[in-house]
């Protein structure tokens, strides 16, 4: 089996240290998983999008709302209905 990346590794770890529930079988770990994803691929912050021009605000919208839909994901599988398509960091 050959080395697994970096955002490869963070994936699975998070996948493999997530609290497990008998009630929600892997539903925390895919859970857990899919947010780690969101945080490889898609940065949690962005410069001011101000300074950027319409492209720039265009291509940062989309990843933002990538983002937010792994997160929104993520949450619907852990079952928590209090957490928007928002950013939110608790894990």
């Amino acid at each position: 089996m050959t080395e697994l990346s970096p955002a490869a590794r963070a994936v699975l770890s998070a996948y493999n240290n997530s609290p497990f529930d008998g009630d929600c079988g892997d539903r925390y770990a895919i859970a857990s998983a899919l947010r780690a994803v969101a945080d490889e691929v898609v940065p949690k912050e962005w410069p001011t999008i101000e300074d950027y021009n319409e492209y720039d605000q265009g291509v940062a919208a989309a990843h933002i709302k990538c983002r937010n839909q792994l997160l929104a994901i993520a949450a619907e599988l852990r079952g928590d209905t209090t957490t928007t398509t928002q950013e939110n960091n608790d894990y």
